[in-house]
């Protein structure tokens, strides 16, 4: 293994993978990619002592397709992460392929349920993501896996094929990486003083450009201050950063459901309109037909709180289908639990008695279904124990355990199950690790028991 600092190694390893949250539309699960790449990845990569990079790592001043494809073609090794079935991470690995018949590492996550025929030829390597976070076993686990392959295809001689391109194709020579690298270089060195200077923001050193990394990190400090006004400004400089080239390219889902959150949490100018101005951010994802529970659940949020300042009947119906939508996509009980409420305040100021009928009687179905899932996940999730039971585990499985009890606690009350309601919800609040979510509880609530006081059912003849 080499004795060299990451930092002072001549030896890189590019890392293909998708930033941020990102949505596995097969399996509907929400991945938090960065968690795999800080905590994962780069940790690995150091250790078998080389250079970690990522794209949002790279500062440059033009398109981040020339320094991307220079790393594909020159970087020792390749770590391709291909979970959430990311398309532009398949890509990319294509590339690398293309270029380098060896020293490529794949890894994913194992909810992948199948992998496409051409991949199948390729060895992946799994490793198990909660969705929010990765457990501290299986962190170590994976991580030495990791430094431990890497090691290997570095010091095999000769190199092992690991490019299907050049395992199936005989004889294909692979491009000389000096002569390209110095061809790419030259091909795009700056012509002339106007594109010499990189773009910078307000506040960066006059001669650095910060990365997307950089960037992100002041935004996730900024949104875990409260600041969602410096947050907002922050991700509007990255949305800038990465505006597609040609309006045939969609933006990055991730940076518009960010940037719309904390434009209507930071309530600027006023709390209406900065819900009008996340709708429209929400808008460019197309959420009437999206597939992303992540859009879908921002989308509900934004016209529940419109309906709630404006009385609208269309802000309660738009957030009616959004939750409906995200809560069949992804079957899970925060959607779910939503998509109930929503139902008996749009029966409660319902004119029509029947449709008041017909969405009373759809929400108690809704929490029959949502109770099941609630215990399927307390079933299947028993507090961690042992070398994994830290502090950071212990507290994200607390607030977990404790959204779950309390949905339970209020589904019950929607279908009239006073006993098991209470509780739940004595469950919940006991083991409560902030004082504010007893008291959203506890609102919440409230509020279901003012909508169920009278019951459209009264309208049936007995």
């Amino acid at each position: 293994m080499s004795t060299k600092m990451p930092e002072e190694t001549d030896k890189t390893c590019f890392v293909v993978m998708g930033f941020g949250k990102k949505t596995d539309f097969e399996t509907g699960r929400t991945l938090d990619l960065d968690k795999s790449y800080r905590n994962i990845i780069k940790p690995a990569v150091e250790a078998a002592g080389l250079r970690c990079i990522r794209a949002d790592e790279i500062v440059h001043s033009g398109l981040i397709d020339v320094p991307m494809y220079e790393q594909l073609l020159k970087a020792n090794v390749v770590v391709a992460d291909l979970s959430t079935s990311n398309k532009n991470a398949f890509y990319e690995l294509g590339v690398r392929h293309a270029l380098r018949p060896y020293t490529t590492v794949v890894i994913a996550e194992d909810g992948i349920k199948t992998f496409p025929f051409d991949v199948s030829h390729v060895a992946v390597r799994q490793y198990h993501h909660l969705g929010e976070d990765i457990g501290y076993d299986e962190v170590m686990r994976f991580r030495d896996l990791l430094t431990k392959a890497i090691v290997e295809i570095t010091q095999q001689e000769p190199p092992a094929k690991d490019s299907p391109v050049y395992t199936f194709l005989n004889g294909l020579n692979p491009p000389a990486v000096a002569a390209a690298v110095q061809a790419a270089v030259q091909a795009t060195a700056p012509q002339g003083p106007k594109d010499a200077t990189p773009r910078s923001i307000e506040g960066a050193a006059p001669d650095s450009t910060p990365t997307h990394s950089i960037l992100v990190q002041q935004v996730d400090e900024a949104q875990g201050k409260g600041d969602f006004l410096k947050a907002k400004n922050l991700l509007s400089v990255i949305r800038e950063m990465m505006k597609p080239q040609t309006p045939a390219q969609s933006e990055d889902p991730y940076i518009l459901q960010r940037l719309a959150l904390v434009t209507y949490k930071a309530k600027y100018p006023s709390e209406e309109k900065s819900l009008h101005e996340a709708h429209e951010i929400l808008q460019t994802l197309n959420p009437g037909t999206s597939n992303d529970p992540e859009t879908l659940g921002l989308w509900g949020s934004v016209h529940k709180r419109l309906w709630e300042i404006t009385k609208s009947d269309a802000f309660l119906d738009e957030a009616v289908r959004a939750y409906e939508r995200g809560f069949y996509l992804r079957n899970d009980y925060y959607n779910g639990i939503n998509f109930a409420f929503l139902l008996n305040v749009r029966a409660a100021n319902a004119v029509d008695p029947a449709d008041a009928i017909a969405d009373f009687v759809l929400a108690r179905r809704v929490r029959k279904e949502v109770l099941t899932i609630c215990e399927d996940w307390l079933a299947s999730n028993p507090a961690p124990v042992g070398p994994a039971a830290n502090e950071k585990v212990l507290k994200q499985y607390q607030k977990s355990r404790y959204w779950v009890l309390a949905t339970m606690a209020e589904a019950h009350l929607g279908l009239g199950e006073q006993e098991q309601s209470q509780h739940r919800l004595e469950q919940a609040i006991a083991g409560a690790p902030e004082p504010w979510m007893k008291e959203a509880t506890q609102e919440q609530c409230g509020k279901l028991e003012n909508l169920l006081k009278n019951s459209p059912l009264r309208y049936l003849k007995t």
